[in-house]
């Protein structure tokens, strides 16, 4: 079996918690991998690109009617999100470091693997 097909499988097999753990775990991986370069390498814009899209993505489904978090944890994740895009500009100017990004990430995802599973 192909990588790819391997990767496709599993994407089918996971469950949306799983992938959002998932999603987690490699940028904030890539964060940590690019914390150090200056702001302005192609492998740090990157990063912190893709970290803000996943926000950005959070933030919309969050927004949308119909999701069934609850209203508190959904204005928490728009709250964290407006952050991060915040956080993310200041870190491509030079003012910040991606440190806080990944500590962000690292709560989420300790988060997501210890919630159990919506019935």
């Amino acid at each position: 079996m192909s990588l790819q097909a391997y990767s496709k499988a599993q994407r089918v097999a996971e469950s949306p918690r799983d992938t959002e753990y998932r999603l987690f775990a490699e940028i904030t991986r890539r964060l940590m991998e690019v914390k150090d370069l200056p702001r302005h390498e192609p492998g740090v814009i990157e990063a912190v690109h893709r970290n803000r899209r996943l926000w950005s993505t959070l933030m919309s489904d969050c927004s949308k009617e119909g999701n069934m978090l609850p209203e508190q944890t959904r204005a928490s994740i728009i709250s964290l999100a407006i952050w991060v895009d915040r956080h993310s500009s200041s870190v491509m100017r030079g003012m910040e470091t991606v440190d806080d990004l990944i500590s962000v990430n690292r709560t989420i995802m300790e988060g997501l693997a210890q919630r159990p599973a919506a019935a």
